[in-house]
This record gives structure tokens, C-alpha cells and sequence, in this order.
């Protein structure tokens, strides 16, 4: 496929608008900068406009989803619980969609569901260290010695958790209960509710609010929406 062409169903620009773009030398591929219109690009080819990465329409399906709690972040499961697959089944019934991580039975939040396995290890090899944030309600007032205590990390399974990002958001004294936002690089079996309950603290709601700078927005509780194009391709260069 010719460069203008490929760059063109990336939806860059129309063909002529992206012949410009090669013309002011703001397109690579693999890494050097490209000036010939005619050049063919194949599908192993990383093309780049001014570095931003431009991927052609995927296949794949990616769905943003807002988990409710109550149910488990598998695909199937034997005990007859109800499943995050089971949510989007009535409109993918044939297509064999699996969360990227995981989220427990009682969290809430942002979950992605893909077909797209290379996205998926991107997002949860933990030597990509992508941040995860939480909003979380914790019985009783969090102090500041404690929530500096969380970003220095604290010992779970008998090693100490990297550091993250901790910060009170509110207090309420009269429910006796802190609202606190987390964020961080791990993914350890219930981590964040692990973590308070290391201070003495017990978590009563916990909720991934973004996934790296992707943020779950425009959907309800339970519900779901496909990501736009530009979620996937920041999901793909994060």
C-alpha cells in the first residue's frame, strides 16, 4: 500500500493533505523520515507522523466497561457467578472478548475488554509499570503519616510494594469515612484493600477510575462503550 493511501485509512487526512505531510518531512518509517510518495509500506512497517504512531482500522473489538461489583473479571466461571463476558454477551455473542487485568468481585471501575492479545500484555506486563488509579472510602480519617507510609510502599506477602501515588480527597467526619484516591504500578491479588488494611484501615468501596491517563467516562454503572480511536491508539503507544 502506498504511504499517502496507508496514512490517508489511518485517517490522518484526506490523500492530498497527506501527501503534504510527507512533503514537510513530519513522516518515518521505522524510524527514518520518508519523503518519497511512492513508498510501499507492508505490514510490519511502524509509520510515524511528527512520532505519534498511526496504526490502520483494527479488526479487534475494545470495549470500555464500568464494572459493577458482584461480579468476577473472567470469561467463564465454575462456580456459576456472574462474569464481566456475561455483561457484554447480548451484543457479542460470538466474539471471544477477555478483560485486560483483573478487577475483584466487590471493585468497581474501568475494565477493558478486547480480542486484541499484543494490547492486552502491553497494558499488564508488569515491566510496563502502566499506573492504575483507584478512588477507594476507608473506615475511619486517613492522616497524612499514613498516606506517606502508602507511598513508600508497604509489605505485603513478605515484600514491599513499590511506591505510588496516595492523596486524601475528602473527609466525612459525621460517616467516620475518608475518601481517598490511589494509584499505582502493580497488580497484586487485592492490592489496594491489602494495602489499608496494613495501616488498620478496611476499604467499603473501591473503584478504578483510569488505566494511565485513560479515564472511564460516559458510562453508567454496568454499562459499557467501545473505545474511540484515539483511546486505542493511546492505549497502543502507552
Amino acid at each position: 500500500m502506498r504511504i499517502n493511501k496507508f496514512l490517508a485509512e489511518c485517517g490522518l487526512a484526506s490523500r492530498r493533505k497527506c501527501e503534504e505531510y510527507i512533503e514537510r518531512r513530519e513522516v518515518a518509517v521505522n524510524g527514518k523520515v520518508v519523503t518519497d510518495l511512492s513508498t510501499q509500506i507492508s505490514g510490519d512497517d511502524v509509520v510515524t507522523v511528527n512520532g505519534r504512531r498511526l496504526s490502520l482500522p483494527s479488526k479487534h473489538v475494545y470495549l470500555m466497561l464500568n464494572k459493577p461489583k458482584g461480579c468476577v473479571t473472567t470469561v467463564s466461571d465454575d462456580r456459576g457467578r456472574k462474569t464481566v463476558i456475561d455483561i457484554v454477551r447480548g451484543d457479542y455473542p460470538d466474539t471471544r472478548l477477555f478483560p485486560v487485568g483483573r478487577l475483584d468481585y466487590d471493585t468497581e471501575g474501568l475494565l477493558i475488554l478486547t480480542t486484541d492479545g499484543d494490547l492486552c500484555n502491553r497494558i499488564t506486563h508488569p515491566a510496563n509499570e502502566i499506573e492504575k488509579v483507584y478512588t477507594a472510602k476507608v473506615e475511619g480519617k486517613v492522616t497524612e503519616d499514613e498516606l506517606a507510609t502508602l507511598r513508600r510502599g508497604v509489605v505485603l506477602d513478605g515484600r514491599r510494594t513499590g511506591k505510588c501515588r496516595a492523596k486524601l480527597l475528602s473527609y466525612d467526619a459525621k460517616a467516620n469515612i475518608s475518601s481517598v484516591e490511589i494509584a499505582i504500578r502493580e497488580g497484586l491479588n487485592r492490592e489496594v484493600r491489602r494495602m489499608f488494611e496494613s495501616l488498620g484501615k478496611q476499604v467499603t468501596f473501591l473503584k478504578r477510575v483510569a488505566i494511565g491517563d485513560l479515564r472511564l467516562r460516559g458510562v453508567d454503572r454496568g454499562s459499557y462503550r467501545k473505545l474511540t480511536k484515539e483511546e486505542i491508539e493511546y492505549l497502543r503507544n502507552m
